[in-house]
């Protein structure tokens, strides 16, 4: 992930065959805003934000590096938000996300999440801790869809008086042949391979 001194190497969008994930326009901000204040949407994230909060967000979110709107290439409707934040537990880059509750079940969010971890592994240097997703013990949808795009559990806390559990996504294939790729003796005789959380 870039420093935040090399946050000028944010791409300016990413695409998946259905989604465009684009820095989010002023014009997107009232369906932005739904995002925060659903209690559906918010029922794992502490519930609905607070109104000043709301308000502070979205004079803030307009064009802000790694925060990227949702939205489907066939219409160009926003269906939620995704967002890259470099160091953020212990070093590592941690993903969210959030979808409109009428655009659930659609397979939306899975494939807007794998795009921006890919993007964000690719810019990973070689050795940091890479990239995570946090989540409520409780929120089984989002535990699935991490699960699915091939995170695993490293973590299990507790965080503003709710479980929690914390997922690290693997490596990307190329970045695991690295040095250790070439000692596979080495590699092999530890029990632990090159991609670990």
């Amino acid at each position: 992930m870039p420093s935040v001194s090399a946050q000028a190497a944010w791409p300016a969008a990413l695409a998946t065959p259905r989604l465009a994930l684009r820095p989010v326009e002023r014009a997107d901000v009232p369906v932005i805003s739904r995002l925060w204040t659903d209690p559906e949407v918010r029922r794992h994230l502490g519930g609905p934000v607070d109104g000043n909060v709301v308000r502070i967000r979205e004079r803030r979110c307009v064009g802000a590096p790694g925060v990227f709107a949702v939205a489907r290439r066939s219409d160009e409707a926003v269906v939620g938000l995704v967002s890259l934040t470099a160091g953020a537990r212990d070093d590592r880059t941690e993903v969210s996300y959030q979808l409109l509750t009428e655009h659930w079940g659609r397979g939306y969010a899975r494939e807007a999440v794998a795009a921006a971890v890919s993007w964000a592994q690719d810019g990973v240097p070689s050795g940091s801790p890479g990239v995570v997703a946090l989540t409520q013990e409780a929120n089984r949808r989002s535990r699935r869809l991490l699960e699915a795009l091939g995170a695993a559990l490293v973590d299990r806390f507790v965080e503003w008086d709710e479980a929690q559990v914390l997922y690290a996504f693997p490596s990307p294939p190329a970045r695991r042949a690295g040095p250790a790729a070439t000692r596979p003796a080495a590699a092999a005789a530890d029990g632990h391979g090159a991609a670990g959380p």
